[in-house]
């Protein structure tokens, strides 16, 4: 599965793959399969991600258009 937003929000964050690489602690080419969808993302680096990007899991995968992340829970 590609992950375009992925690609859009580091973009969108003038982050280059080396630096989101570096702070998932992976491999450039690594982060760079898992953004064209050539490699699973794991979901604990997918939530690093939402924490990074201040977004929903959701809207990263495309199941959401709305960024805002979903409360806490009490």
């Amino acid at each position: 599965m590609h992950f375009q937003r992925l690609e859009d929000l580091r973009i969108d964050s003038d982050k280059t793959q080396a630096d989101i690489a570096e702070y998932l602690g992976c491999q450039r080419e690594v982060y760079r399969r898992y953004e064209k969808g050539t490699r699973q993302i794991p979901v604990d680096l997918l939530l690093k991600l939402s924490h990074f990007y201040n977004v929903s899991i959701d809207y990263i995968v495309g199941n959401t258009n709305i960024k805002k992340p979903y409360p806490k829970s009490k």
